[in-house]
């Protein structure tokens, strides 16, 4: 299952973590996890290289993690929204593949 955290505080979202596998084929062959990953490339590609926030982005193997730097444009939280909205979607059509979660940060 993929799980798919996404941090938030009082004036929106402010970054996510992603991690896991959909489960939904063999490995090279899966749907749902190529799905993720193109999402989640668009948001950090955009996000970095065409509105130019200073992201910390961390990609490992398995795991990749974006926090938006604290002046970052509305912009930018908006973007991460519409990925929680795609996640949310995915998860809706293959139960059972990804598991959204909210965490609020300080």
């Amino acid at each position: 299952m993929i799980k798919a955290e996404f941090l938030t505080d009082s004036c929106g979202l402010k970054g996510f973590r992603l991690s896991g596998h959909a489960g939904y084929a063999d490995f090279g062959e899966d749907i749902v996890c190529a799905a993720v990953t193109s999402a989640v490339q668009l948001t950090a590609n955009t996000l970095t290289e065409v509105l130019g926030v200073k992201a910390e982005l961390k990609v490992m193997e398995n795991v990749i993690t974006c926090k938006l730097p604290s002046d970052a444009d509305p912009i930018a939280a908006k973007l991460l929204e519409g990925l929680k909205l795609h996640l949310e979607i995915l998860a809706e059509d293959y139960e059972g593949t990804i598991k959204l979660k909210l965490s609020e940060v300080f």
